[in-house]
């Protein structure tokens, strides 16, 4: 598997605004998601900890499906989701907030939902190469092409962003996929509380919900245990009491972008010098690492 990524960020920014047509979907499973987030990657439970721990569980926000036919399912908020034993099921990603960003090639930058460890400036993630780094990232797209399934390389292809996909073939070590049978506990868990999420599933829905709501998620993932529906209590509250309190570089820049961005797709109206200036101010200077540039 080779990869030419430099000017993409196919797979971390939501760029259906550009090209409709060519952009893939979340939804195109048996359980299409609750949100309508772009490509949000699973984390492992091990990854969600190690994101708490680290004081960036402001970075993280959860993810629930409604039930494909036959599903267990609950309903909370007049919502019907998957569920296991009752229990709504999720799985845990990184938040996506409008940055500006050129992606796939554009030549101006646009307000796009984009990772919110991505460099708006060199496209590059901000955690790549480090413990941080999601395991989910790391290997895409093998667990699409081992599957003969279409990878956002394609259609970054398909779209005139350039050859992408420089070698099809799947590397030999690649981790279990995040849906299947080990994924219980590990990177598919199980809310053990469902009774207090009214009011916290109608505001996952409409993509507002709060530092608290993101953080039981959180700590639900952190105390699951994998290859079961037991939660470890005191595992999960700490967890939880952690990502409620994180008030990290991430947190801080998304609340900024959130606050300056236009409407999806609009132009940023910045030249380069003035863009950079934004996303030093913004990210950089809150402390927000930096990335190596592109060879």
């Amino acid at each position: 598997m080779e990869l030419d990524c430099e000017g993409c960020a196919g797979c971390c920014v939501d760029w259906r605004p550009l090209d409709p047509a060519a952009a893939g979907s979340d939804r195109t499973g048996p359980r299409p998601p609750l949100d309508d987030v772009y490509d949000l990657a699973p984390l492992t439970r091990d990854e969600v900890a190690r994101f708490v721990d680290d004081g960036l569980g402001d970075a993280l926000i959860p993810r629930l499906f409604e039930p494909a036919e036959r599903d267990d399912s609950v309903r909370i908020d007049g919502v019907d989701l998957a569920a296991v034993d009752g229990r709504p099921v999720f799985v845990v990603g990184l938040r996506k907030p409008s940055k500006p960003v050129a992606p796939i090639g554009t030549d101006e930058p646009r307000w796009l939902d984009a990772c919110a460890f991505l460099d708006p400036t060199t496209l590059q993630c901000r955690v790549h190469g480090s413990d941080r780094y999601p395991d989910t990232c790391a290997s895409y797209p093998g667990h699409n092409l081992d599957l003969g399934a279409e990878t956002e390389c394609e259609r970054v292809e398909a779209a005139g962003g350039g050859d992408r996909l420089l070698d099809d073939a799947p590397p030999d070590d690649l981790p279990s996929p995040a849906f299947g049978p080990q994924a219980l506990g590990a990177t598919v868990f199980a809310y053990p509380d469902p009774d207090a999420l009214d009011g916290v599933v109608a505001r996952l829905r409409d993509g507002a919900a709060t530092a608290a709501d993101r953080a039981r998620f959180a700590g639900a993932a952190v105390g699951s245990r994998p290859g079961s529906l037991s939660v470890n209590r005191e595992r999960m509250a700490d967890a939880r009491e952690g990502a409620r309190e994180a008030d990290s570089w991430v947190g801080a820049a998304i609340r900024e972008w959130t606050d300056r961005a236009g409407d999806d797709g609009d132009p940023v109206g910045l030249d380069a010098d003035a863009r950079a200036r934004l996303v030093r101010e913004v990210e950089a200077d809150a402390g927000a690492p930096g990335t190596p540039g592109w060879d």
